[in-house]
């Protein structure tokens, strides 16, 4: 096993330095000696062998377990030199058994029933509210930034890309939006001020309900923004506009045509939707396995060529693309240093393992933005060829006309969010 473990150590590391000490005390040292040095240590014969046997799994739980401890840079710069040096592939180590079980595995569980969906979210999103505190933006979103400059903070970028999410679905005064998957409540609050819009927005998690509600009562708007407890297949009525973002990673592969085929429901004749989540640029590809086991259950993060051909079967029509490269490496990166500012914090709230836990979660994900092919596709869809103007000029007109009107409107958060 150990010389299994050399041999996968060599042909992963390639350039930069990897220092690895073993059980027995022994250090190996992979790359080509370029660049600062990664040492870590693993503590057991055990821990080697199952990153041996499956490294897309075994890695970080050795790190949430203590059995793989860093002496030298911390989980970034171990992820980062491992991640700069692969492509894009099948997780090394696995044998050819284990590759047709986890695809195996994944095709039974993929499809999401309301049910398991409600204990996918409640999973994750349902976690200590004073939790997301330590690192997101004042308004609590949870997605991808838009950082209209590399100098923009945090708080900038995520509210950008709210004025970008508006602006793309040409919004008008008064109109009936649906967002699917709410979350915290700040993109439904915002075109509700922005737009005088009545919005419905859906969530299926707890948590986020209690707090897009009490934000809602807050700034007085409970009657013109409802949020709700629901899964979007059991949704009735007819939409000006449709938002959804970041959820879609939560729908599952057997589950586009079902998304599809209500959103086309839900959608007025004239209407416009905006598909914001999480993609790849490459080729399907089977979700990481510590990823679905620790942190998003259920999830599945597709490449275009697995949602067009769903979109077309149910009367929609792809009215604009973008993709949205390093805005959530960089939206990460901000996650990611302010949580490591407030670990302690987090173990107070947890314990030591789960702060490793996300400290992996965060630092494996910036990594994977970075070379992994992860990407954000925003997919605007209408049912009519004449529903938005010819050329994309009204997207900047409308970015400049809020960008204006945002000075002095920033989000209200109930005392209940962030106590």
């Amino acid at each position: 096993m150990q010389k299994k473990f050399k041999n996968l150590v060599k042909d992963t590391i390639r350039t930069g330095t990897l220092i690895i000490e073993l059980p027995s005390g022994a250090r190996y040292q992979g790359g080509d000696g370029s660049g600062q040095p990664v040492i870590m240590r693993i503590k057991n014969w055990r821990a080697l062998a199952r990153i041996v046997l499956y490294p897309d799994l075994a890695l970080g739980e050795a790190y949430m377990d203590g059995d793989l401890i860093l002496i030298e840079g911390d989980m970034y710069d171990l992820l980062d030199l491992i991640f700069v040096n692969l492509t894009v592939e099948e997780p090394r180590g696995l044998s050819t058994l284990t590759r047709r079980l986890v695809r195996l595995f994944i095709r039974i569980t993929d499809y999401n029933t309301p049910l398991r969906s409600r204990r996918n979210v409640a999973y994750h999103y349902d976690l200590d509210r004073r939790l997301y505190d330590l690192f997101l933006d004042s308004d609590r979103q949870y997605s991808c930034g838009y950082f209209e400059t590399p100098d923009k903070g945090l708080e900038e970028a995520q509210l950008a890309k709210k004025r970008h999410l508006a602006a793309k679905m040409n919004m008008q005064q008064g109109q009936r939006v649906l967002d699917i998957g709410s979350g915290w409540g700040g993109l439904a609050l915002y075109l509700a001020r922005m737009f005088d819009a009545r919005v419905l927005g859906v969530t299926l998690s707890d948590e986020q309900l209690a707090i897009s509600t009490d934000r809602a009562r807050a700034e007085k708007r409970a009657g013109q923004v409802d949020f709700k407890l629901r899964d979007y297949r059991a949704l009735t009525g007819k939409f000006d506009r449709i938002v959804s973002v970041g959820m879609f990673e939560h729908v599952g592969r057997r589950s586009y045509g079902e998304f599809f085929s209500k959103v086309s429901e839900l959608l007025a004749d004239d209407g416009v939707m905006l598909l914001h989540y999480i993609g790849r640029s490459t080729a399907p590809y089977v979700t990481n396995g510590w990823v679905r086991k620790y942190i998003f259950p259920g999830g599945y993060l597709p490449s275009l060529s697995e949602v067009m051909p769903e979109i077309e079967k149910y009367g929609l029509i792809v009215t604009d693309l973008e993709v949205l490269r390093l805005h959530y490496a960089e939206t990460l990166r901000h996650w990611r240093k302010r949580f490591m500012a407030n670990r302690t914090r987090a173990i107070e709230l947890y314990d030591e393992r789960f702060a490793r836990m996300w400290e992996f979660y965060l630092a494996a994900a910036e990594t994977a933005f970075r070379y992994q092919g992860l990407v954000i596709h925003q997919i605007q869809l209408a049912k009519s060829v004449s529903s938005l103007p010819l050329t994309r000029n009204y997207i900047h007109m409308q970015e400049d006309s809020l960008r204006k009107q945002d000075s002095g409107r920033g989000p209200v958060l109930a005392k209940t969010a962030a106590s």
